[in-house]
């Protein structure tokens, strides 16, 4: 194949994942032909619990910076934090135009403001600066070399898109994340022809949602919930209701909404995030609230309990999520006690098991009914459904993507199962630069990649060596041994200990007390043979940890502090 001449050979495509392998989340994907750069998608992960003190982790885009000349945009899928929730700090970093439908857009354009409003010392405002283009299924737009059209697809979430990634070398398909709902909550239902005329043209390589690949069957449409929801009002109608799910679950709030009104409930929102991306979609009318049904939390004081019904966050054990705070009592607004029921809406992320049973534990010890089970549909494709994509598609290569490597794994014995030859199906790592030509695909190099720490406003200040250091003040504790020494070499005053998260001191004052005299010791001999104040502090925390794991099989951060005097 060649661009204008049969002589001269077109160049690979590359394929570069920069996140979202080996993990659900941080979903960010180049895509590069000779001087033009694409990123699909921009999101963030969570944080792992012995992460402590990290709020986010957003992707490592040195390859993006390195290569800022070639970039030419932002092309977004769907508005879900694993996809969206790192562009405004990337951005900060490399600005380019940015891709979207119209919720989606939406609430990119919320992390923009919440973005400027906390660095507004900045100066700089990514409102102003980033130019952003809402776009409509089946509309393509030019990039460089690339031409990316979007097409319709379904998922928990509204405007979700596929894309087709049209490039020199050939047409790739995105799937984005996605399932095959024919009787959607909003709007209509994937373009299943669309992804056919495209296969029938050609298909390079699919790239395809592998986060259900392990279950058989067919997902179930959303609207199958609504006689769900029906029912628990029906069978809980002399109780106040309260209905935790996903904050960015539009669809699934609209089911709740349409359930209360049926039952002639009044519905309240609770949660930042969650009164921020209902906003969002009311404002953009991808929801649809009757006149006078939604109230706020002050106004539900007036309102008879069992005519009540509040959508909440916290469906995942978020420590400071609205339920969470609800449960353990520190809600500033609400109570929840006897005859309450609360409907989880949602299943557990995979890690988050223990923090949602702590919750449910905590509810039913208040009083509150908890119905767990049977209240919640998956937004992703199990394995029919994805053999239905790749069997309209057609691609000649197979590359997984979004799940972790047992997903992976699943998703590509599925591609072999309908009969994609096993070389041509490529599970990838983050970082990998898969290159692709009408004829090949290989795995031809890798880029730097890697997790990037947001605590608070400090983007990436914490690394692994104060990680670290976190988890090993959560699991031992810090001895502190504070030492007053001449400028001459005399010690004048201590060794003091003092200890957090190590013992209770005045319970141990016997082994503080041989501890004390331990660092004394070390600190003595160290001076009289002349070492400076390093080798002191050195010789004092080898001396404490020696004594230390003797006795209790500990290993504590222990910092000496010297003072000159």
């Amino acid at each position: 194949m060649s661009n204008n001449n049969n002589d001269i050979p077109v160049s690979p495509l590359k394929i570069i994942p920069l996140g979202g392998l080996e993990q659900i989340g941080m979903n960010i994907t180049a895509f590069e032909y000779e001087d033009s750069i694409i990123i699909v998608d921009c999101g963030l992960a969570f944080p792992q619990d012995d992460m402590y003190g990290i709020d986010l982790v957003i992707p490592d885009v040195t390859y993006i910076r390195d290569n800022y000349d070639k970039l030419k945009g932002f092309v977004i899928t769907h508005g879900h934090e694993d996809h969206i929730g790192s562009i405004a700090y990337v951005l900060a970093q490399v600005s380019a135009p940015v891709y979207a439908t119209n919720l989606t857009m939406g609430l990119i354009e919320h992390k923009l403001e919440e973005y400027d409003r906390e660095h507004a010392a900045a100066g700089v405002s990514l409102m102003e600066t980033v130019r952003r283009k809402v776009i409509t299924f089946g509309q393509s737009i030019n990039l460089g070399c690339f031409r990316i059209e979007f097409i319709r697809t379904n998922h928990s979430i509204v405007d979700a898109a596929a894309l087709a990634i049209y490039s020199p070398v050939g047409c790739v398909v995105h799937t984005g994340d996605f399932k095959v709902d024919y009787t959607p909550v909003y709007g209509d239902a994937i373009d299943l022809q669309r992804f056919a005329e495209i296969g029938k043209k050609g298909v390079l390589a699919l790239l395809c949602d592998s986060t259900n690949a392990d279950r058989p069957g067919f997902t179930p449409s959303e609207k199958t919930l609504a006689p769900i929801f029906d029912n628990l009002f029906t069978e809980n109608k002399n109780s106040r209701i309260f209905v935790a799910t996903f904050a960015s679950n539009v669809d699934r709030v609209q089911q709740i909404i349409n359930s209360a009104c049926r039952a002639g409930r009044k519905v309240a929102v609770e949660g930042r995030s969650m009164v921020n991306i209902i906003d969002t979609a009311q404002r953009l009318e991808r929801i649809m609230i009757p006149e006078n049904t939604l109230v706020s939390l002050d106004d539900m004081k007036d309102i008879a309990p069992d005519k009540q019904v509040i959508i909440t966050t916290g469906s995942q054990g978020e420590s400071m999520a609205a339920l969470s705070r609800m449960a353990d009592g520190t809600h500033k607004k609400i109570t929840i006690g006897a005859g309450d029921m609360v409907i989880f809406s949602s299943h557990p992320i995979p890690g988050n098991e223990k923090p949602v049973t702590r919750i449910i534990n905590q509810l039913l010890q208040k009083g509150a009914n908890v119905v767990f089970q049977d209240v919640h549909v998956s937004g992703h494709a199990c394995q029919e459904e994805i053999k239905l994509i790749y069997s309209l598609v057609q691609p000649k290569y197979s590359v997984p993507v979004h799940g972790e490597y047992k997903h992976l794994k699943a998703h590509a014995a599925i591609a072999a199962e309908l009969g994609i030859p096993k070389d041509h199906i490529k599970i990838l790592n983050s970082g990998d630069v898969l290159e692709l030509t009408q004829d090949s695909a290989e795995v031809t190099g890798t880029v730097p990649v890697g997790d990037i720490l947001v605590d608070g406003s400090g983007v990436g200040d914490v690394g692994n060596v104060v990680l670290r250091d976190r988890q090993r003040l959560a699991a031992d504790g810090i001895i502190i041994v504070c030492m007053s020494i001449t400028s001459e070499g005399q010690l004048i005053a201590g060794p003091d200990i003092v200890t957090r998260g190590f013992v209770y001191v005045k319970e141990s004052e016997d082994l503080i007390g041989e501890a004390t005299d331990i660092a004394r010791s070390a600190a003595e001999k160290s001076i009289d043979n002349g070492s400076d104040w390093n080798g002191i502090k050195t010789s004092v925390r080898d001396a404490i940890s020696d004594f230390v794991w003797k006795n209790l099989k500990r290993k504590p951060m222990i910092l000496p502090i010297i003072e000159e005097v």
